[in-house]
C-alpha cells in the first residue's frame, strides 16, 4: 500500500477494444507531417553545397564580384571549404538539439499542439533570416540555428503527440509515418534542388529554402483543429477534457465503454506513477529521468539511456552522411555526370522502402527488424568500402566499380528506411512512463540531434578533398559503428509490439529485453488501483470511479 492505495491480485484483461477508425489514421497522418521539416532541410542543404552559384557566392571562386567577371579555377578546387560546409550543415542540428531539450517541457506547460504550432512559427523566422542572407555567413548561420530550434520543438513533440493518441494495435505503423514523411521531405528537397541547380542567381538556393514556408503553414494551421493529447489532460487532472479528446481520436461516443475502459487505464497508470514519484521541482524533475538502478527495467535512468542510446545508434548507421553530403561525395567518384540525379534516385529508394515498415513493424516487431536491418547495413557498408579500396585510384575511371558502390548505397538506404529509420522513433515514443514521458522523449530526440551535429561537423573533414579525403573508406567507419548499433538493439531494446503505453510500462519492469517478445499482460493498472476498506476488502478502482464521475 502507498498513499491509501493497495496493489491487489491480477484480473482478466481480455477487454473489447475500440475499432481503429479512419479518423484516427488521418489525425496521426497529419501529425506525422512534422517529419517533412526534418527531411526537407536534410535534403536541400546537401544539394545547395554543390551548386555553382552558391559556391561562388560563399567562396568567391570562379567569379570576381567587384568586376563582375568570371575567373579561372581548377574544378577540383571549386568546392565549399570543409570548415564552411561543416558549419552550415551542423548549425541546424545544434539548434534542433536545443529545441528538442526544451520542447518537452514546453509541451507539459501549454500542451502538445501549441508547442508544435510555436515550433512552426520559430521555424519561419529562421527561414526568413536564411533567405535574407546574401554571402553573409553570420546571418545564414544564425538563420539555420533559429530554424533548427523550431525543428527541435516539432521533432520532439510530434513523436510524443502521435504515441499518445495512436491506437495500440497500429501505433508502430502510425508513428512510422513520421519517418515516411522525413523521406518524402528529403525527396521533395532533392526534386526542388534538381530543378534549381543551374540557376545563376540567388533563386538557386532561395527557392529551396522558401518552399519550407509551405510546410510550416500546413502543419501549424492544421493543428489548430486537431485535438490535444488525452494523456496530457490526464496528467493535468482534467479528466473530462481527456474523455472528450479520447472520444474524438477514437471516433466513439464519450460515454462508451471503449472510452471509459481506455481512459480508466490511463488515469490509473498516472495515479500509480504519481504515487511512486513524489512531486518535484523543475530541476528535480529533470534529475528524475536519471534516477534508479541500471539493473532494473522500470528504472528511469535505464529508460533514458535506452531512448538516448537508440537515437545515437540510429545516427551511427551513417545514413545522414549520404543525405547531407551525397552530392559532394558522388562528385568525388568522378564518373558520375549528374550527381544531383544520383542523389534524387537514392532519395527515391528511401521513400519507397519506408512503407515496408508499416507492415513489418507490427508483424515481426520492433526488436527483430532493428537487428535484421542492422545486419543488412553492416554487409552493405563494408562492401562499399571494400570496392572503393580495391578499385583504388581507378575509381574515377572505373564505371562498374562506381555503379556497384551506388547500388549497395541504395540497398543500404533500403535496409535503413524499412527498419532503423522508423523503428527508433516508435520505440522512443513507447518506453517512458507518463510522468517523465515528455522529458524522456525530449532527451532522446535531443540525443538524435546531438549526434547528428557531431556527424555533420566531422564528416566534411573526413571526406573533404582539402582534409582527410577518405572517400569510400569512410564506409569502414560507418560499418563498424553499425555493428555497435546492432548489438545495442540485441541487448537493450525490448519488444513492445501490440501493447498499450501502459502495458509497455509493465513489460519493461517485468522482464529483460531478450524475454520481452513472449511477455503478455495479465492485469491492468485500472484493476490494480483500489480503495481499501477498514477490513482490508477491495472496493471500486480509483481510476474507474474518477472516470465515471467525469464522463
Amino acid at each position: 500500500m502507498a498513499g491509501g492505495v493497495v496493489i491487489t491480485g491480477t484480473t482478466d484483461v481480455a477487454r473489447v477494444e475500440a475499432p481503429v477508425t479512419v479518423k484516427a489514421y488521418l489525425i496521426c497522418a497529419f501529425a506525422a507531417f512534422g517529419g517533412i521539416f526534418f527531411g526537407y532541410d536534410t535534403g536541400w542543404m546537401g544539394g545547395v553545397l554543390a551548386m555553382p552559384y552558391f559556391i561562388r557566392l560563399y567562396t568567391g571562386l570562379g567569379y570576381d564580384f567587384d568586376t563582375k567577371m568570371p575567373t579561372t579555377v581548377d574544378p577540383k578546387d571549386f568546392v565549399i571549404p570543409s570548415s564552411t560546409a561543416s558549419l552550415f550543415t551542423s548549425i541546424l542540428s545544434l539548434g534542433t538539439f536545443l529545441g528538442a531539450l526544451v520542447g518537452g517541457d514546453i509541451s507539459d506547460f501549454i500542451g502538445r499542439r501549441p508547442t508544435i504550432i510555436g515550433g512552426c512559427l520559430v521555424f519561419i523566422v529562421g527561414c526568413i533570416l536564411e533567405i535574407a542572407s546574401t554571402n553573409q555567413e553570420v546571418l545564414f548561420v544564425f538563420g539555420r540555428l533559429i530554424a533548427g530550434a523550431g525543428v527541435g520543438f516539432i521533432s520532439a513533440v510530434v513523436i510524443l503527440y502521435m504515441s499518445e493518441i495512436a491506437p495500440k494495435k497500429v501505433r508502430g505503423a502510425m508513428v512510422s509515418g513520421y519517418q515516411f514523411c522525413i523521406t518524402i521531405g528529403i525527396l521533395l528537397a532533392n526534386v526542388v534542388v534538381y530543378t534549381t541547380q543551374d540557376r545563376d542567381d540567388t533563386g538557386s538556393y532561395r527557392i529551396p529554402i522558401g518552399i519550407q514556408f509551405l510546410w510550416a503553414l500546413i502543419l501549424g494551421t492544421g493543428l489548430l483543429i486537431l485535438p490535444e493529447s488525452p494523456r496530457y489532460f490526464v496528467k493535468r487532472g482534467e479528466i473530462e477534457k481527456a474523455a472528450k479528446a479520447l472520444a474524438y481520436v477514437r471516433g466513439q461516443p464519450v460515454d462508451s465503454d471503449y472510452i471509459k475502459d481506455e481512459l480508466a487505464e490511463i488515469v490509473a497508470n498516472n495515479e500509480f506513477e504519481m504515487a511512486n514519484i513524489p512531486q518535484l521541482s523543475y530541476v528535480q524533475s529533470w534529475l528524475a529521468c536519471l534516477k534508479g538502478s541500471l539493473s532494473k527495467g522500470d528504472s528511469p535512468i535505464r529508460r533514458t539511456i535506452l531512448g538516448a542510446g537508440l537515437q545515437c545508434a540510429q545516427q551511427f548507421t551513417g545514413i545522414n552522411f549520404i543525405f547531407y553530403f551525397g552530392p559532394p561525395f558522388f562528385k568525388q567518384l568522378g564518373t558520375i555526370k549528374n550527381v544531383f540525379l544520383i542523389s534524387l534516385i537514392t532519395t527515391l529508394v528511401n521513400v519507397l522502402s519506408t512503407p515496408i515498415s508499416f507492415f513489418t513493424i507490427e508483424k515481426f516487431g520492433r526488436r527483430a527488424i532493428l537487428i535484421i536491418g542492422g545486419c543488412g547495413m553492416i554487409v552493405c557498408q563494408f562492401i562499399i568500402a571494400i570496392v572503393g579500396v580495391t578499385a583504388g585510384n581507378d575509381v574515377p575511371t572505373n564505371f562498374p566499380a562506381v555503379s556497384a558502390m551506388i547500388a549497395f548505397i541504395s540497398i543500404n538506404i533500403a535496409f535503413f528506411a524499412s527498419t532503423w529509420g522508423p523503428t527508433a522513433w516508435v520505440v522512443v515514443g513507447e518506453i517512458f512512463p507518463l510522468p517523465i514521458r515528455s522529458r524522456g522523449v525530449g532527451i532522446s530526440t535531443a540525443s538524435n540531434w546531438f549526434w547528428n551535429t557531431i556527424i555533420a561537423v566531422i564528416t566534411p573533414y573526413l571526406v573533404g578533398p582539402d582534409k582527410a579525403n577518405l572517400g569510400a573508406k569512410v564506409f569502414f567507419i560507418w560499418g563498424s559503428l553499425c555493428i555497435f548499433s546492432t548489438l545495442f538493439a540485441y541487448f537493450l531494446v525490448p519488444e513492445l509490439k501490440g501493447l498499450s503505453l501502459e502495458q509497455a510500462d509493465m513489460c519493461m519492469a517485468a522482464v529483460s529485453p531478450r524475454q520481452s517478445a513472449k511477455w503478455r499482460p495479465d492485469h491492468t493498472f485500472a484493476t490494480e488501483m483500489h480503495h481499501t476498506t477498514e477490513d482490508g476488502l477491495a472496493e471500486k478502482p480509483l481510476a474507474a470511479e474518477a472516470v465515471e464521475e467525469k464522463v
